[in-house]
């Protein structure tokens, strides 16, 4: 019992292993191909009327820590917003930023906004007409830091090349694996028939 208890164990674990490498590959793919199509169209990619934005400052922690990735949704009415909803929105200087609503003024059509770790309110209201979208409450920290790096010509060579070391790299872990598993099985039927 206690043998096939540890092949169960190990088939498991080696299932959840594939699962996580899957998902991760996944994963790896999907943000390889926003950058790309970001990067190609020269415009945001939207993705189920979602969009994918870097947080770059530290005035919504701890709720979104820096160098996080956000999803916004870009679609609906941008003057039904209420206060506590976090928003992106384009500044004066086309800066994008993400804050809590702490005000609405004239129905909706101007928004007073605050960082969750600043003092104060922003200075400027924002017009409506200026909320790129609604935080969804999804959030990947840290993987914003990562996202900035693969737009730059590096970092998307990088990205491009990578991937394919790695599933090199894991090509090779499994074809010599299998090429061990092969011998253990002639050893041990070698072992029989003696």
């Amino acid at each position: 019992m206690g043998v096939i208890s540890q092949m169960n164990s190990r088939q498991m674990l080696k299932r959840i292993g594939n699962l996580l490498t899957t998902l991760l590959f996944i994963l790896l793919l999907c943000m390889l191909f926003l950058v790309l199509v970001s990067k190609a169209t020269g415009n945001e990619a939207n993705l189920f009327g979602y969009q994918l934005k870097t947080v770059l400052s530290g005035s919504m922690e701890p709720n979104i820590e820096t160098g996080s990735i956000i999803a916004i949704h870009t679609e609906g009415d941008k003057t039904q917003f209420h206060s506590g909803d976090v928003i992106t929105f384009r500044t004066e200087d086309d800066m994008l930023v993400t804050h809590r609503i702490v005000e609405v003024i004239d129905n909706g059509n101007q928004y007073i906004t605050k960082g969750d770790a600043n003092d104060g309110k922003d200075l400027n209201p924002v017009l409506s007409q200026n909320v790129v979208g609604t935080y969804s409450g999804f959030t990947i920290p840290y993987i914003g830091y990562i996202m900035n790096f693969a737009e730059t010509k590096e970092g998307a060579a990088l990205l491009l090349i990578l991937p394919g070391i790695l599933l090199l790299g894991y090509a090779l872990f499994t074809i010599r694996r299998t090429i061990k598993e092969v011998k253990q099985l002639i050893d041990d039927k070698n072992m029989r028939t003696e």
